[in-house]
Order: C-alpha cells, then sequence, then structure tokens
C-alpha cells in the first residue's frame, strides 16, 4: 500500500514539475517570480487531444488559456459561403485561447488537433489574477495579441492583393520560420499539410498541388508525407 502511495506521489510530482518546466521556458511565463510559476504548475492541468479533435469551437465560452506541449493546433473559421479558413497552425511551446480567457467573451474561432497533442491548461480563474500581479506579464500577453492582429490583417492583405503563387511561397517561409527551421540548413522542412496550406492561402488543394509541384520540377521545393521541404529560399523569397 505504502509503495503504491509513494508512486503516486511520485507520477503527481513529476507532472508538476513537468508543467513547471513548461511555464518557466516559455516566452510568456519565463520571467515571472519563481513563486507564480510554482502556483502556475500546481494549478494548471494536462489534457490530451487525438488528431482531427475538436478543442474548442466559436461560440464557445472561453475559460482557459492552453500552452501545446507537444502536437500542432490548427485555428481556423468558417467564411461567410461554408468554407474553412485556417488562420494559424500552431505548434509546442506556443499558446492559444488568450483572447476569450482576457475578456471572458465566447470564442472567436475553432481549435482543432491537427496531430495528436499534449496540452497544458490554464483556468481564467488563476490566470486573471496573476495578470493584475504581473504588469511585466500583462505587457507580453499584450504584444502577443497584437503580433496576432497584425499576422491576420497581413494574411487578409495577402489574399487580397497578392497573386496565388506569391501568397503560397510567403506562407512556405513563414510557416519555416516559425517552425524553428535553420536558416543555415540546406532543407527545411515544414510540417502542413496541403490542404491546411490552401486553407491559409485562400487556395484550393488542387491549385496547391499544382504550384508545389511546379516548384519541385524546378528543385525549389519537394513534396513529402505530411509536408514540404523548402530546398531554395531565395528562389521562394524572390517570389513574394
Amino acid at each position: 500500500m505504502g509503495r503504491e502511495g509513494g508512486s503516486k506521489g511520485g507520477a503527481v510530482h513529476a507532472d508538476v514539475a513537468a508543467r513547471r518546466a513548461i511555464f518557466a521556458g516559455h516566452a510568456l511565463f519565463g520571467g515571472l517570480p519563481a513563486a507564480d510559476i510554482d502556483m502556475l504548475a500546481a494549478q494548471a492541468r494536462r489534457a490530451s487531444h487525438r488528431k482531427g479533435t475538436v478543442i474548442f469551437a466559436r461560440g464557445d465560452e472561453g475559460r482557459s488559456l492552453m500552452a501545446i506541449r507537444s502536437g500542432t493546433v490548427r485555428i481556423s473559421t468558417m467564411t461567410a459561403d461554408g468554407k474553412e479558413a485556417v488562420l494559424n497552425m500552431l505548434r509546442a511551446g506556443q499558446v492559444f485561447g488568450e483572447i476569450a480567457l482576457l475578456d471572458g467573451k465566447p470564442r472567436t474561432a475553432d481549435a482543432t488537433a491537427a496531430s495528436d497533442c499534449e496540452l497544458v491548461v490554464l483556468d481564467r480563474a488563476e490566470f486573471v489574477p496573476l495578470l493584475r500581479a504581473n504588469p511585466d506579464l500583462a505587457l507580453r500577453i499584450s504584444s502577443l495579441l497584437c503580433a496576432r492582429m497584425r499576422r491576420t490583417s497581413e494574411q487578409i492583405e495577402d489574399v487580397m492583393f497578392l497573386p496565388l503563387e506569391a501568397r503560397l511561397a510567403k506562407a512556405l517561409l513563414r510557416l519555416a520560420a516559425e517552425q524553428g527551421a535553420g536558416v543555415e540548413a540546406p532543407a527545411r522542412l515544414v510540417s502542413v499539410t496541403q490542404r491546411d496550406l490552401g486553407q491559409m492561402i485562400g487556395m484550393s488543394r488542387e491549385s496547391t498541388n499544382k504550384q508545389l509541384s511546379a516548384w519541385q520540377r524546378e528543385g525549389w521545393g519537394r513534396l513529402t508525407k505530411g509536408g514540404v521541404e523548402i530546398l531554395s529560399p531565395a528562389a521562394l523569397d524572390a517570389i513574394t
């Protein structure tokens, strides 16, 4: 009995330590005092979602902020004609759900597990008091929101004014940068499906595949399972 209890206690301790490591190493939370990070680790919870699971839908009550421990989350919304528009593809180390968390209003978009995901979830009841007590954290959240607003505005402008080829090249280079593919690497692998890539820039999957295949023949990229390998960043950058 004692051995079993000790095993459970060790597992709980390890789980809290893992959550603490996530918050301590995160760009938003890493600068907080150790006591605040300990509090976040103790109050946050882990959640697992299988690929294709809807984590939350637009209009749902916004009760929590989520940090991605592993996997990929697709942020999307439906257009007026019933098509899905992908706003962002988020990966390990990034957070989402912060808008509804801050204002307590319904979710503004859908969040779906694009792969099997492990999340760390922080509820509004714990987060808002921490935000009030830490002005630096509030500024970081504001910077995050501003960056996402700028990106959304840029996406809208790209769809309105750039030709399809330029939109695709720009999206691939941005995703490569966000996914941490090294600039010095001879090839940069972007993990994204052609369907999601097309929905990010207002192209059909067929048109996306046609353009990617043309670039593959040029030696600028290579289609892989679940992604695109960029072989000539300079050639794509020249298109944008």
